[in-house]
């Protein structure tokens, strides 16, 4: 199992659909965290100069490696098999491990893996509106009314008290101080609420404090009329989640968000992920979630600017727009893309997945196929299986271990199409 943007959590060792994989064909174990996430701290801090050191590159290397010495460690014959796993970033870490160290990985299941690095990511929210309006249009109507109403409210003082007191905000609106970027950040957290939902619908996240707030759930609540107005619907699903999280208050300034994320101390908050993702959205992959898609329905207020202006706040003014386009054009040479050429991987998604817009939901390719899962969400296949699952999970999970099994079964020659192949239904 390959670690991603956050601690390698030891729960995945004794559950999840890896583990019934491996139970299935008597496979051991490994879990790899990321360099520099979780405790894997291979630098005295968190300083710019020290972050040069992260890269989905190094983090290939590092398993490679890692790899190597374990085939040594173990003494392990010739003929020993690795099949790596991951989801999200770890999706694409899979399928980039596969197809650049073919001669130690010998298959991969990559889940929800984004492959092509976009900066202006402005598909992800139109996703995320399709799915609330397929379960109601009203729904998606009663967000957009809300946030009319609540740009409304923020032209004037009174209107800026009511906003303070219905979504809770840590500090008050105050016209001397707060900033535009303090407004976007503000539409930008009230829009990530539904994002979040959306992202992990029903994804049996056993763990998480928000697994049992649906898409179904702020649906019916933004569709209550006795709730109140659309704005009181739209402030009472952003306090349900504070409430579910345990936040008192909700936090929109952008100077503290900044601040947090300059911390480069490995006792800081966002040493378990968030800088180090952030520096690797702002030189490898952009990935920004904006709401230029759809500025009716979340505002026009977090444009990719808004975005490009983190980077340079955080890290500096050489991480403007021209580094993140180079480098985001490097990503995509290094591996290929959605041109990804590769034997061995599947390529697993879920429709209400706002990722897979970024992923291989088709493929021609017998040996290389994908499953696209129409209803789930990301990295669902990955999670404990559940009675509740839909039939298409529960098919893809089988059509999945097809794919393992054939895999181990067969002697491909990793640098042609020779070999007996397995095809799903896809």
């Amino acid at each position: 199992m390959i670690g991603a943007e956050s601690a390698a959590n030891a729960k995945w060792m004794v559950e999840g659909q890896w583990i019934e994989y491996a139970k299935e064909f008597g496979a051991m174990c490994f879990y790899v965290e990321h360099r520099f996430y979780g405790k894997s701290h291979p630098t005295q801090d968190l300083s710019t100069k020290n972050l040069i050191y992260l890269s989905s590159q190094q983090a290939l290397a590092d398993l490679a490696y890692f790899i190597d010495n374990v085939n040594i460690g173990y003494k392990f014959s010739n003929d020993t098999k690795w099949i790596v796993f991951g989801g999200s970033y770890g999706g694409s870490l899979a399928a980039w491990m596969r197809a650049k160290y073919p001669h130690l990985v010998y298959g991969a299941v990559s889940s929800s893996g984004p492959l092509l690095a976009e900066i202006d990511f402005q598909k992800y929210f139109v996703v995320v509106a399709n799915a609330l309006k397929d379960y109601s249009q009203k729904c998606v109507d009663t967000i957009a009314e809300a946030n009319k109403e609540l740009h409304i409210l923020l032209h004037h003082i009174v209107g800026q008290q009511q906003i303070e007191k219905k979504f809770k905000l840590c500090d008050p609106i105050d016209p001397g101080h707060t900033k535009k970027t303090d407004i976007s950040n503000l539409y930008e957290t009230l829009a990530d609420n539904f994002a979040s939902i959306v992202q992990y619908n029903k994804d049996n996240r056993q763990s998480s404090k928000t697994a049992n707030i649906t898409i179904e759930t702020v649906c019916d609540i933004l569709v209550d009329e006795k709730i109140g107005r659309p704005i009181d619907r739209f402030a009472y699903i952003s306090n349900m989640l504070l409430n579910a999280t345990k936040e008192k208050c909700l936090d929109y300034r952008y100077s503290k968000m900044i601040r947090e994320l300059r911390n480069v101390t490995w006792a800081s908050e966002q040493a378990e992920g968030g800088r180090q993702w952030m520096y690797q959205t702002c030189t490898e992959f952009g990935f920004f979630q904006t709401s230029t898609a759809q500025p009716n329905l979340f505002s026009d207020t977090f444009p990719v600017d808004f975005f490009i202006q983190q980077c340079i706040d955080i890290f500096g003014p050489r991480y403007d727009i021209n580094l993140l386009k180079s480098g985001v054009t490097r990503t995509n040479i290094l591996y290929g893309a959605l041109n990804l050429q590769v034997t061995n991987v599947v390529f697993v998604h879920g429709s209400v997945d706002p990722w897979h817009v970024l992923g291989m939901v088709n493929s021609s390719n017998p040996q290389a196929p994908a499953i696209y899962i129409n209803g789930t969400a990301h990295c669902a296949d990955m999670y404990p299986s559940s009675e509740n699952d839909m039939p298409q999970l529960k098919e893809a999970r089988i059509q999945i271990k097809g794919l393992i099994k054939q895999w181990l079964k067969n002697s491909c020659d990793i640098y042609t199409s020779s070999c007996d192949t397995y095809t799903p239904h896809v």
